[in-house]
């Protein structure tokens, strides 16, 4: 990751419009897969929607404000950038069934923030700890609503376990090397989706939020964490590079083919996002909150 060229998402795609997003991830599988075979992440999508709006049975509606839905649609669109990119770099396509597997485990990779209706007390951030299970836990209750597989379930679990930063990628039991190079690019795209966001350096003042009340240990203030995020970017670089084998790659791919544009804009926004933090950083903690002006609703 070394170019700082101004290329903006936004000119790309409205990353605020979760529909634009949707509508473009079904875009990118168009290309290879029937239409007709899109139904299947429509309804997952539209249970999504149902589930974070609060019209989904036995549940209320999404209260995170860092782990809300433009973060799990940036995740879902990174990762449908990735498989395209794939596709089109390999003779062999990925297979139709577990393409539609990890795009509705990208879906769902985040549900366990979501609160049941009787769980009255604070936000689902209180389940940071545990939210992966938690993903996993309504997954398998959707599966069952709809009838997939068993192993249609295993596979979108061990995809969505790949999400998890504590989660040792060796004890994740992959069926082969198809479901665990999707489980990388969903652990991938989860990463690359919200630090690439515009703004991601604003939504961190949200995820300290979701962290104290979370019992997440470490961080001492919303300067502390936007201070250790530098650190943090050292680790996930590692995470991207060696534990997930640069899957991230076939995101430049995507950005050549269909756009014209031999860049990973991944890479760069990241990039931009860590140089304008070192100068949030440098202002110190009295001011920093002046230089996070992009709209994220912070409080």
């Amino acid at each position: 990751m070394n170019d700082h060229k101004e290329v903006q998402f936004a000119q790309l795609l409205d990353m605020n419009s979760t529909t634009a997003v949707f509508e473009e991830v079904k875009y990118n599988f168009i290309h290879y897969y029937p239409i007709r075979e899109f139904l299947e992440v429509r309804a997952a999508f539209k249970c999504f929607n149902d589930l974070y709006d609060g019209n989904y049975p036995g549940y209320g509606k999404c209260k995170t404000k860092y782990h809300d839905k433009i973060h799990t649609t940036d995740a879902l669109l990174s990762i449908s950038r990735l498989i395209d990119g794939y596709n089109l770099e390999n003779r062999t396509k990925l297979q139709l069934s577990r393409v539609k597997t990890a795009l509705i485990a990208s879906i769902f990779h985040d549900t366990g923030y979501i609160q049941k209706i009787s769980d009255k007390t604070g936000t689902g951030a209180k389940y940071t700890l545990s939210h992966v299970e938690r993903s996993i836990e309504f997954l398998g209750k959707y599966y069952k609503i709809v009838k997939f597989s068993r192993q249609d379930y295993l596979s979108a679990k061990n995809m969505i376990s790949c999400t998890g930063l504590m989660t040792n990628l060796a004890t994740i039991l992959f069926k082969d090397k198809s479901e665990r190079l999707l489980g990388y690019m969903l652990g991938t795209s989860d990463l690359l989706g919200q630090m690439a966001s515009r703004t991601y350096l604003e939504r961190l003042t949200h995820l300290y939020k979701e962290f104290k009340e979370g019992h997440v240990k470490g961080y001492s203030s919303e300067f502390d964490l936007l201070k250790k995020t530098l650190k943090f970017y050292d680790t996930i670089k590692i995470r991207l590079e060696k534990d997930f084998e640069n899957v991230d790659r076939y995101a430049q791919t995507h950005f050549k083919y269909r756009y014209g544009i031999d860049k990973n804009l991944y890479h760069i926004a990241i990039l931009r996002q860590l140089h304008h933090l070192k100068n949030i950083i440098k202002s110190g903690e009295g001011s920093y909150r002046a230089f996070l002006k992009r709209q994220s609703g912070i409080s």
